[in-house]
């Protein structure tokens, strides 16, 4: 799961567990910054999660939910364990978690960069 700031498209916050829990979810949701609006597809278990101060909308289809589909696109583009199950994956977990954390560290720092010089090219590597 993945928590991304549209305007940015910078990833808030992350987990990965065997399941989607509630428990897990919502601690997600706590540790992440605060944000007026939340969108979520229809999975049953977003609709019981605390939003607070913001204001939760379950999206049927992906028109509000697109820059995290897109983020999770690049995830699964850069790392391979993510791509196809029957390939490559990830024996060990943690080693899945430090692989996302670093990614999402490098990423982060490349958002942010390209909206302060959007003309200037941008390679995930050198953020690393």
């Amino acid at each position: 799961m993945t928590l991304v700031d549209r305007t940015t498209s910078c990833i808030l916050g992350w987990a990965v567990a065997p399941e989607r829990g509630e428990v897990r979810l919502q601690k997600i949701v706590d540790e992440a910054p605060s944000a007026a609006f939340y969108f979520s597809d229809l999975f049953p278990t977003y609709r019981i999660l605390i939003y607070t101060p913001g204001r939760h909308t379950p999206m049927p289809d992906k028109s509000e939910t697109y820059r995290a589909e897109g983020d999770n696109a690049e995830l699964r583009h850069y790392l391979a364990r993510l791509a196809r199950r029957s390939r490559c994956f990830s024996r060990c977990i943690h080693a899945l978690r430090r692989a996302i954390k670093l990614f999402v560290y490098a990423w982060n720092r490349r958002q942010l960069y390209r909206q302060r010089f959007p003309k200037y090219p941008a390679h995930l590597m050198d953020f690393i």
